[in-house]
């Protein structure tokens, strides 16, 4: 018998089975935590706010369309977790009021046979450079780079045209290699 799907599963904790909400924390929990951990610049309270993720995750399942992707959904409650968390902690309503990116995005660019090669190199060099970029630009770079989502889970998590994911991406990476640069 084939396992089931994370939409399967959540249609199960849909109809009242709510044992099975924790087949879904054992899939994302890792993710999510790793997630948060690279996302945030500090992950001290990593866990917590995974742990406030699948809290509304559980109590927000029965709008969950399960016609849809599992993973965009969850890991968009926990981007919004994490946001709020940021902005709590900087005291600012809103972290970006003016984004170029989004008003004036850029097309989508063909993933190359490179693509491959270039992610796993960035990945290695990446480490502590991070916590230095902007959440707007960091975001898209580990949700790439990192947890191997596509342009379009990307959009989907981030609510933002995926040409923008690409503009993000792409200057994210110039925006480290400045940082490299000027380190070494």
């Amino acid at each position: 018998m084939p396992e089931k799907t994370d939409e399967d599963i959540a249609t199960d904790v849909q109809r009242g089975d709510a044992q099975a909400f924790g087949t879904l924390v054992e899939r994302y929990e890792d993710k999510l935590i790793r997630y948060a951990r690279r996302f945030l610049r500090s992950s001290d309270d990593a866990e917590d706010l995974v742990q406030e993720t699948f809290i509304k995750a559980y109590s927000n399942i029965k709008g969950f369309d399960t016609k849809r992707r599992f993973s965009p959904w969850i890991y968009r409650i926990a981007h919004n977790e994490f946001v709020n968390s940021m902005r709590k902690r900087s005291g600012k309503e809103n972290i970006s009021i003016f984004d170029f990116d989004l008003l004036f995005p850029h097309p989508v660019a063909k993933e190359t046979a490179d693509d491959k090669v270039n992610k796993e190199e960035l990945k290695r060099m990446l480490g502590g450079y991070l916590e230095q970029l902007d959440p707007k630009y960091r975001e898209p770079i580990v949700l790439y780079y990192f947890e191997d989502m596509d342009y379009g889970e990307i959009a989907d998590i981030l609510q933002i045209p995926s040409s923008t994911v690409g503009v993000r991406l792409r200057r994210g990476k110039a925006m480290l290699r400045k940082l490299m640069d000027k380190l070494n």
